[in-house]
């Protein structure tokens, strides 16, 4: 971690001009006097060709959840970014605070302690596999009432996978990420569809593999009954629609995507009758 000398107060509009200058990764994190801060660099703009591949997937499946989201990347993704975190802030959940901001970049506050990185939910979803099924029951049902809490509000994540989740030192789940708006692109129930849609996605195969999996079906019942009519009427559809996914194989070696794809089918399935184990 690079070291800066300190201000009282921090200068943040003049750390992040200073140091853009002289940072060469795209996102780098520095201790700013007794506080550790991020510096976030705009990338190069992205191709819209893979956004046209996953427009005509969506269109073939006839789902619109599956509607691409570009991230055009460069200096649109920062300023997009800056505007989410401080939307999503001022609902009250757990983004990093945009201390300075400027076209090609961002200075935002560590969401953990100075010098402590900020725990990922789905390294905290894999160690639980070794406490057992309840355990990681226990933490998926955790994560699941996190994206609830950002439902309730009116909002949506960007890429909702347990990779963007984290763990905060109060014990509260953070959410980071936010390069993309959704909303700009759909409406806000498919916008929370593709939430649930990447959070299955990304926690079905621990499920899976520590046995928890048909107690998670359960849950994922009771949640779905609970949701806005729109939302679970989309999210019902998109099982129905993907049941081809039941005809991939559980079988390790033809790979993990594969692997995750079948278990968040047998998940967003209460009917499958797949082991709870490969």
């Amino acid at each position: 971690m690079t070291l800066t000398a300190a201000t009282s107060p921090p200068d943040y509009a003049a750390f992040l001009r200073d140091q853009y200058a002289l940072q060469t990764p795209n996102v780098a994190s520095y201790r700013l006097g007794s506080e550790q801060v991020w510096l976030k660099k705009a990338g190069p703009r992205h191709s819209m060709a893979r956004y046209r591949v996953l427009g005509l997937l969506a269109w073939l499946t006839r789902l619109q959840v599956l509607r691409p989201v570009p991230n055009l990347g460069g200096s649109t993704a920062i300023a997009t970014e800056a505007r989410r975190l401080h939307s999503l802030a001022a609902l009250g959940l757990r983004v990093p605070e945009v201390l300075a901001q400027q076209p090609e970049g961002l200075l935002l506050r560590h969401l953990g302690r100075p010098g402590e990185a900020t725990p990922s939910f789905d390294g905290e979803m894999q160690a639980a596999s070794a406490a057992g099924p309840q355990a990681v029951l226990a933490r998926w049902q955790e994560g699941l009432a996190a994206l609830q809490a950002v439902h309730a509000r009116g909002a949506c994540l960007s890429q909702a996978f347990a990779r963007n989740l984290v763990r905060c030192p109060d014990g509260v789940l953070g959410f980071i990420d936010f390069e993309d708006d959704p909303l700009a692109s759909l409406p806000l129930a498919l916008c929370q569809a593709r939430d649930a849609l990447c959070y299955v996605h990304s926690t079905a195969l621990y499920l899976r593999e520590a046995g928890a999996l048909p107690e998670a079906r359960a849950v994922w019942v009771h949640w779905l009954a609970e949701q806005p009519a729109a939302l679970s009427a989309l999210l019902a559809t998109t099982a129905q629609r993907l049941a081809w996914l039941r005809h991939l194989p559980q079988d390790r070696r033809w790979g993990r995507d594969l692997q995750r794809a079948r278990a968040a089918y047998d998940l967003l399935n209460p009917s499958s009758n797949a082991a709870a184990t490969p």
